[in-house]
């Protein structure tokens, strides 16, 4: 449960870690964001900052965490994925904290589970392992279900503070003004909030301003010349971006393909859009937009959220970053901006990554004395995800989706891997997709899925195809994929990337 005092239960199994002479203690968190807060904590608890390992360090500061982990000097270490592959001398403890949150998913070069990983380096170390989650993925709770792991259970807020009330707007019957994203119920919710001098948070899991611009004239849509992706307007830096290859261009009013003036329009609201209409309906409001664009290093982070925890913030706009772990005492008002907006596409986790997300951003309202209240603008206040966080029936919710997967035999109920091929000739790409699927295994309990041009069927000017294999969950997934794509001769233009237990399917 959200505020329920997770990081003080497992600070006592760290005080206990430390007392043993050279023992040390290693706590993962998804994000560097959240580490700013997170050390703040530890040190008004131990008296002492723990050593930070993230991708934010110098070369410098990097050496000096390595050389202190390894000399046994660093006693506690908090960092992101790749502090588990440090050479603790005597590691008495690992946590991993938020440990359903994807981000523990590494999905560039060498592709792991850091949370995975974590189990086994506990095992090679011999030291238990603390998995801390108000909302564990599905793979978590059946290994405690089956004994695999111990589960204790926080069945409450800490202290006085009791869990948000969530209400649905049905945007169907109850849409927003023109040109506005916040529909009446909500904005009369911000209103009365700001009243009564508490905060408001609005999550909007979309960065830049709009997701998509097209020409009104024409009907051109700006597309990343070297992704199979909509450039997104990002307003603040006056320029369009890709967010799968990182390539920008300024904005331009006018169009390139047809010559219109001031034709270009923005389609669909970003984080920064709803930060607009806030400004244009709340002046007198003291607005703080929180995203990795803004976001940008640990001081910063610190920077602000010490600024809204000290209530020098009426309105926090903000998307997934703002979900992992905050603690804000003044906020009492959560208004999700779009809530269908995780449950599209294909994604066989997607109801359960919603359902995290949304427990998780509604879990930052009422975690003091005062009650908080959450509002959820949907078109299909009848999904099951919906009715789940309205009725806060969670067992309900898990156990809904866990049948769901052990019907289709999918994680965590069978194994899945992704054979992703890419190469900047299509022909050639998709020649070997064909080829991979001709000698595909034919033994029964496993299903090969594809070829076909993956999502993203362009990454980086690389034409991308995907395969999918299912297979019984004991079957030796690693072993049957190595066999088959063994019998294949790829051309060298052609890279094979495998990816087991796959969190993207992009």
């Amino acid at each position: 449960m959200t505020g329920s005092g997770k990081t003080e239960v497992y600070f006592e199994a760290v005080a206990q870690a430390l007392r043993h002479e050279g023992g040390q203690v290693l706590v993962m968190l998804p994000e560097i964001a959240l580490t700013s807060q997170w050390l703040d904590r530890f040190e008004a608890r131990f008296g002492a900052r723990p050593v930070e390992w993230h991708s934010d360090l110098s070369p410098a500061e990097r050496r000096r965490a390595w050389h202190g982990v390894a000399s046994g000097s660093a006693r506690i270490v908090v960092g992101a994925r790749s502090a588990l592959f440090l050479p603790f001398r005597d590691l008495r403890l690992l946590v991993v904290d938020e440990e359903h949150d994807p981000s523990f998913k590494q999905e560039e070069g060498v592709l792991y589970n850091a949370r995975d990983m974590a189990v086994v380096r506990a095992r090679f170390e011999a030291c238990p392992i603390v998995l801390s989650t108000a909302t564990p993925a599905l793979e978590t709770l059946l290994n405690a279900r089956d004994g695999r792991y111990g589960h204790l259970v926080l069945a409450a807020r800490h202290g006085a503070a009791q869990l948000p009330t969530i209400s649905a707007i049905d945007l169907r019957s109850t849409p927003p003004e023109t040109g506005d994203w916040l529909a009446p119920p909500l904005a009369k919710a911000i209103s009365q909030t700001l009243a009564e001098g508490e905060q408001a948070l609005l999550f909007l899991n979309r960065r830049g301003y709009a997701p998509l611009t097209l020409c009104r004239a024409c009907g051109v849509r700006l597309e990343c010349p070297h992704c199979t992706a909509w450039l997104v307007e990002h307003r603040y830096k006056r320029q369009v971006q890709c967010h799968h290859c990182g390539f920008s261009m300024p904005a331009d009013p006018d169009c390139a393909s047809c010559g219109g003036t001031d034709s270009m329009v923005a389609c669909g609201p970003g984080v920064e859009r709803v930060a607009e209409e806030v400004m244009r309906r709340w002046p007198q409001a003291r607005l703080d937009v929180m995203t990795s664009d803004t976001i940008t290093s640990p001081a910063k982070t610190r920077e602000l959220v010490a600024r809204i925890e000290a209530g020098a913030a009426d309105i926090i706009v903000g998307t997934q970053i703002i979900t992992k772990g905050y603690h804000f005492p003044k906020l009492t008002l959560v208004g999700v901006v779009d809530a269908d907006l995780g449950l599209r596409g294909g994604d066989l986790r997607a109801g359960e990554r919603c359902w995290q997300q949304m427990v998780q951003v509604a879990g930052r309202a009422g975690r003091a004395e005062r009650a908080g209240h959450v509002f959820l603008q949907t078109y299909d206040p009848t999904h099951p995800v919906t009715r789940a966080l309205i009725e806060g029936d969670r067992e309900a919710f898990l156990t809904r989706e866990i049948e769901e997967r052990e019907r289709a035999g999918m994680p965590p109920f069978g194994r899945l891997a992704g054979v992703i091929l890419s190469g900047p000739d299509l022909d050639a790409v998709s020649a070997a997709g064909k080829a991979l699927a001709r000698a595909a295994p034919m033994q029964p309990g496993i299903s090969v899925y594809g070829p076909a041009p993956a999502p993203l069927a362009r990454l980086r000017g690389q034409h991308r195809h995907r395969l999918l294999i299912q297979t019984a969950r004991k079957q030796p997934i690693q072993t049957i994929v190595q066999n088959w794509i063994s019998q294949v001769k790829l051309p060298s233009s052609v890279r094979l990337r495998i990816d087991v237990d796959p969190y993207s399917f992009l």
